[in-house]
């Protein structure tokens, strides 16, 4: 086994660090004049031996074709807080395929910063139905479509004891929410992908639910609150990711985790740091802290009876305050290589390495022309506002016609083409 990398727990917080700005720096100085970069962060906390692998910089490192890369999109809880969205992974293969395991609240944010291709971003796993595990779903099958993914977004997500408990009541609910949503924009913009393709599967087996292009995924029952939640594993070319989405500690995940060379799991704050920190009540914070969650020393528990290539611990705050207490937490139970997760963290594993780095985010990024790759609209089905509503309009007509005059002339042949009101709109002088 060899892991590249470890990160050391006052490493975990260096995009929020003057450290990860002067290194983002000087990494993108070597990329620019063509200097090998090699920059490895000091640590000095507990683990000194675990320097980082310098800065992933989304769009200049395509994969190989037997390489694995997670990248932490969501790490933090329910509270989000500007440096941590909520729960959710992306995991992407060197065949071209990306896989988003849970979609909680503001991580679309940092997907969007990674400049992905959107038309790839297609397929999305969901553990339970907590906002904090779903609450960008709505915004990724909406906004994927504005950045060019015209085709349904596919959803994989668990049943639950009753019928309303379910994935695929909850999405065909959100569909109803955003009814307003989809019947303004139709006939306006490529609706292809705003139609969802729901995959609901037993959540009380171990199962394999997804088998396409050589890449399996399992799922496997979890213990979080109530009937519903899963685990998941995907596995390809040899490489093993696992999730555990929240649970508490369990036999299903012990027995379908090992062998794994990536396994995340969650490390919930301590009780102390839930009364301290998350102003809750003591008798919420234990049943919380210690039952509905798990504890970050039997989070180390598991990662000891799993034995990963690499451990990550995620869901819980992770700033000065908290993550030594976490580490040492993880570390009175297991001694194997382990990071403590923080949002746009990159694992590049392969067979022979593990490297931990963090990506330097694209802060503005277009959709760029690839959108229209499969787009396509139909003016007929447009709807329009009622008569009295549309008299309100002010007179812009000048404005139009010297935004016309901008296009050029395919441009403007296309749209009197499909939309020939353009042409009598363009012609209507202004009083």
């Amino acid at each position: 086994m060899n892991v590249v990398t470890r990160l050391a727990p006052d490493q975990v917080g260096l995009r929020r660090d003057s450290r990860q700005l002067l290194s983002s720096l000087v990494v993108m100085l070597a990329v620019a004049t063509g200097a090998p970069s090699n920059i490895r962060a000091n640590s000095s906390g507990a683990a000194p031996d675990s320097p980082t692998g310098g800065v992933y910089l989304p769009g200049s490192e395509p994969l190989g074709p037997k390489e694995m890369r997670v990248i932490a999109l969501g790490t933090g809880m329910p509270s989000i807080t500007r440096a941590q969205a909520a729960a959710s992974f992306l995991v992407q293969l060197g065949n071209g395929e990306n896989f988003i395991f849970d979609i909680g609240t503001s991580a679309l944010t940092n997907l969007a910063s990674l400049g992905i291709s959107w038309k790839t971003v297609d397929k999305v796993f969901l553990g339970h139905l907590h906002f904090d595990h779903m609450g960008d779903l709505a915004a990724l099958l909406i906004v994927g479509v504005s950045h060019g993914r015209n085709k349904p977004l596919r959803i994989w997500g668990p049943t639950g004891e009753t019928d309303v408990l379910g994935t695929r009541y909850a999405i065909d609910h959100l569909m109803k929410a955003y009814t307003w949503e989809f019947l303004s924009k139709r006939g306006r913009v490529p609706s292809a992908g705003y139609t969802p393709i729901v995959e609901e599967f037993d959540y009380t087996k171990v199962q394999t639910i997804y088998d396409e292009n050589g890449v399996r995924i399992k799922s496997w029952p979890a213990i979080h609150v109530i009937d519903g939640p899963v685990s998941f594993s995907l596995e390809w070319e040899g490489l093993k990711f696992v999730y555990s989405s929240d649970t508490y500690p369990n036999r299903w995940f012990v027995d379908n985790a090992r062998n794994a060379d990536i396994v995340i799991h969650e490390a919930f704050p301590t009780v102390k740091q839930l009364v301290e920190f998350n102003g809750m009540l003591p008798e919420s914070a234990w049943p919380v802290g210690t039952r509905v969650h798990t504890q970050p020393a039997a989070a180390g528990k598991v990662f000891s009876m799993v034995q990963p290539r690499m451990a990550i611990a995620y869901h819980f705050i992770n700033e000065v305050r908290t993550r030594q207490a976490i580490f040492s937490e993880i570390r009175s139970t297991y001694d194997g290589p382990v990071s403590l997760a923080e949002d746009l963290m990159v694992w590049n594993v392969t067979a022979e390495a593990i490297t931990t780095r963090k990506a330097a985010p694209i802060e503005t990024i277009w959709p760029g022309k690839g959108r229209l790759e499969g787009a396509k609209v139909n003016p007929a089905e447009r709807s329009f506002a009622s008569d009295w509503l549309e008299g309100g309009r002010l007179d812009m007509s000048s404005v139009d016609r010297a935004m016309w005059m901008q296009l050029d002339e395919p441009t403007r042949s296309r749209i009197t083409e499909r939309l020939p009101e353009v042409g009598r709109q363009l012609e209507t002088p202004s009083p």
